[in-house]
């Protein structure tokens, strides 16, 4: 063994030597053969991207031909137009061609050849081909039909992550999507994300029907047999009114200056229409109108809701070319209504708000529009709040709600749904698109997108908001007062907390950082920016020492007892949960401490009070190196200021004027933890849920016995 371990370096030593000696050939012939293999990998994914194009291409022709054969119920793509295509497709549904100028990888589009996606089943097709394309979207009102049929069709987008589920064919359980040869190209079902062979699909047919079952989701999505078109039972009266508008050369010129203004175009945001209904059922308009606003990207869609009588309209665009050039829109308006739903349906109502964090809102209501029903997702703006989502579900007993935004955004949805006044309100679930996401963190919903996006992507997280164990959070009033010009005591406004309230120098770095957000929204659209400019924020407050005299200017008062603030102290902050500035633990239950005070919760009706000592001890408490100053627990905290002090409650920071601010106990919400396996106490609050709200449905107890039980349990088993 040792003479052959000898004889090997021997070897590799003549090696060495003969390169050494051999001079740049040896070299030479190194790098040309690494150039080569480069050339060769480039050339087989260029195989590869060619031949799976090839298949899927072959699976739309395969659909082409049965298309008529196979009674789905027709429905139109919901386009809108796109200057590049570096999203999935790259290829037109209609023409099965390049959507681009050119074949080469990694090109972009010409802003003189726009093309068409659809928001809600995300395939593409060239401009002047989508007036082609076939009926063949999602669609979304299926109350005439006895069962949900799967939607077969070409899978051009990668919607899902779930490989386990969605590489096998769903009849014959073997691999989809492999070009081997005599191997059959695939369809996918857009309900239930299910894949099959084209050659299995009349096997399939055959043998057990082509029921969907909606899939691995089908908790969570809003059945299309329970939304009905408004108008289904009047015959010969369908309530679609289509207008048909040629844009003249003239205002295609001002699409065109606009595309010279803007790289990715323009977009065609929507307005409302408010229409009165006798419906005594949630009724949802759809209507497709023309071109209207062209101030955002033109990947973006803006829907804007209006509701009265639980009357809702949205404004959606479907357009072509015309074979003399010009433009031509088509407008549709459509009404649906909820049917009743079975007692045992858990469907999900999402809220999206574009805006939050880093701003994925848009690219993320595509994907959940091809994993869900397009009727119980609603993007959130200024101009349009959580209301309209609310009062469309208001038939639906049983629901649960995801709020994919920052904790504002949860905070808005949050009082909208107390302002609604459900029987039995419904527990929220949170997608933290956010910049700290404190809330989400507490629930175990994780602090950004990107951290979700890793434990399995969006069919896993919808699974997760399924299986949640509901759980109580405590909501707070805080009410102002400012002093006037007498130096009495005037009450100025009221509003909701969850999570904190700061005052000085913790609130200075949040206040800055949103005045800059305001003035420059383009610059905030990453979530790890934004947490380096709120770290720069807080490094100019180091030098600055604005709130040094804070502990003379603020004196603080719990349960009526004053509380001595240390002369060091540059901020106070109000605690509910224990996470606070991206996921700091100012109280720290896991740590053994000197005084008298109980572990925090977020359901047990008290706050706590921390001091902190300037922007460096906030630095220093991010990385762990230190801990925060605990002052106090009690029900009812006021904080008196004798002069102006920025302030922030939940991350909306502003100035305060010299007065007082009362904090109370406003009620509890239901929210929804997200549990693991690997947690026994949270997997059993999760089946204890589902126990609990059966025996609701069978009438064994009532809504407010559904409550207490509720509250019972997350006091006991929520907390790890």
């Amino acid at each position: 063994m040792s003479f052959t371990s000898m004889s090997l370096a021997i070897s590799i030593t003549r090696l060495f030597t003969s390169l050494y000696d051999s001079g740049p050939s040896i070299f030479g012939w190194l790098i040309s053969g690494s150039l080569g293999i480069l050339a060769i990998i480039y050339a087989i994914l260029k195989w590869q991207r060619r031949t799976s194009l090839n298949w899927v291409k072959a699976a739309a022709i395969a659909k082409k031909k049965v298309w008529k054969k196979l009674k789905v119920p027709l429905s139109n793509h919901i386009w809108f137009e796109d200057f590049t295509y570096a999203e999935q497709p790259s290829t037109c549904c209609v023409c099965l061609t390049s959507l681009g100028p050119s074949h080469n990888l990694g090109t972009t589009a010409s802003p003189r050849n726009p093309l068409h996606r659809c928001s809600v089943c995300g395939v593409a097709a060239h401009f002047y081909c989508s007036q082609s394309a076939a009926k063949d979207c999602k669609c979304v009102a299926q109350a005439a039909f006895s069962h949900v049929r799967h939607q077969w069709s070409e899978r051009w987008v990668n919607v899902d992550d779930n490989q386990e589920m969605s590489g096998f064919c769903f009849y014959c359980d073997e691999m989809c999507g492999v070009p081997f040869v005599n191997a059959s190209p695939s369809w996918h079902c857009r309900w239930c994300q299910r894949l099959i062979h084209v050659k299995c699909h009349a096997k399939l047919a055959r043998d057990f029907g082509d029921v969907c079952d909606l899939g691995p989701l089908r908790r969570v999505i809003l059945s299309p047999l329970c939304v009905k078109e408004a108008d289904e039972d009047q015959k010969g009266e369908r309530v679609s009114y289509i207008a048909q508008e040629i844009i003249t050369s003239s205002v295609r010129g001002q699409i065109k200056k606009r595309r010279n203004r803007n790289k990715n175009g323009g977009s065609y945001s929507t307005n409302c229409l408010l229409r009165h209904s006798s419906a005594s059922e949630a009724t949802l308009g759809c209507v497709l109108n023309g071109l209207s606003d062209m101030k955002k990207s033109s990947c973006e869609r803006k829907f804007d809701y209006m509701n009265n009588g639980g009357v809702l309209e949205m404004r959606d665009t479907n357009f072509f070319m015309q074979e003399n050039g010009k433009t031509a829109t088509h407008s549709l308006i459509k009404k649906y209504t909820l049917s009743e739903l079975s007692p045992a349906a858990r469907p999900l109502l999402v809220f999206i708000n574009a805006r939050s964090g880093g701003q994925l809102g848009t690219s993320l209501r595509r994907r959940l529009n091809m994993l869900l029903n397009p009727v119980q997702i609603f993007e959130l703006s200024a101009s349009q709040g959580p209301e309209v989502g609310l009062e469309f579900f208001k038939s639906v007993q049983y629901f649960r709600v995801l709020v994919c935004g920052g904790d504002g955004t949860v905070a808005w949805v949050l009082d909208a749904i107390e302002k609604h006044n459900f029987e039995s309100p419904p527990p929220v679930a949170i997608l933290p698109l956010g910049t700290g996401n404190d809330l989400s963190r507490v629930l175990n919903w994780g602090g950004g997108f990107s951290a979700l996006d890793g434990r399995g992507g969006l069919t896993t997280i919808l699974q997760d908001v399924s299986n949640a164990a509901v759980t109580m959070l405590d909501r707070w009033s805080v009410n102002i007062t400012e002093e006037n010009s007498e130096g009495k005591g005037k009450k100025v406004k009221s509003k909701s907390m969850m999570n904190y309230l700061g005052i000085g120098c913790d609130a200075k770095v949040a206040y800055e950082f949103h005045v800059t957000r305001e003035v420059y929204p383009e610059r905030f659209c990453s979530q790890f920016l934004n947490k380096l400019r709120y770290a720069k924020e807080g490094a100019k407050d180091i030098m600055d020492r604005t709130c040094a005299d804070l502990p003379w200017q603020v004196w603080l008062e719990v349960d009526g007892k004053d509380i001595e603030i240390p002369k060091d102290s540059e901020g106070l902050i109000v605690l509910n949960i224990g996470s606070y500035m991206g996921g700091v633990n100012l109280w720290q239950n896991d740590y053994e401490h000197d005084d008298d005070f109980s572990l925090q919760s977020m359901h047990d009706k008290i706050l706590e009070v921390v001091c902190v000592c300037g922007a460096w001890h906030l630095g220093k408490l991010q990385v762990g190196l230190s801990q925060a100053r605990r002052l106090a627990q009690g029900k009812v905290i006021r904080i008196h200021s004798s002069s102006p002090f920025p302030v922030q409650i939940d991350g909306e920071p502003f100035i305060k004027q010299p007065g007082c601010i009362e904090i109370s106990h406003r009620g509890q919400m239901f929210m929804l933890r997200r549990t693991s396996e690997d947690e026994p106490r949270g997997h059993a609050a999760a089946i204890m849920t589902d126990v609990i709200l059966d025996a609701e449905c069978e009438g064994i107890i009532n809504a407010y016995q559904k409550k207490v039980l509720l509250q019972q349990m997350a006091i006991h088993l929520s907390e790890r």
